[in-house]
């Protein structure tokens, strides 16, 4: 896996006064944009989103009740 470089780091190493002055060089590559996809994705399909089932809703169970 590729290391992301510090951008404070990079305004020291260059002597830029702003960091703006610093972002101004900057550059999104598309192979960066495409690693920075891979790993956001790859990050999110650890999550899992639901809802209640019906039959809960129905029942009038309450999140984290013990049946």
């Amino acid at each position: 896996m590729e290391a992301g470089v510090d951008l404070l780091q990079v305004q020291q190493i260059l002597g830029h006064h702003s960091i703006l002055t610093t972002a101004r060089y900057t550059h999104l590559t598309s192979h960066t944009a495409d690693a920075c996809s891979e790993r956001l994705n790859a990050l999110m399909n650890g999550y899992r989103i639901g809802w209640p089932s019906a039959t809960s809703a129905a029942k009038g169970a309450q999140p984290g009740a013990q049946p």
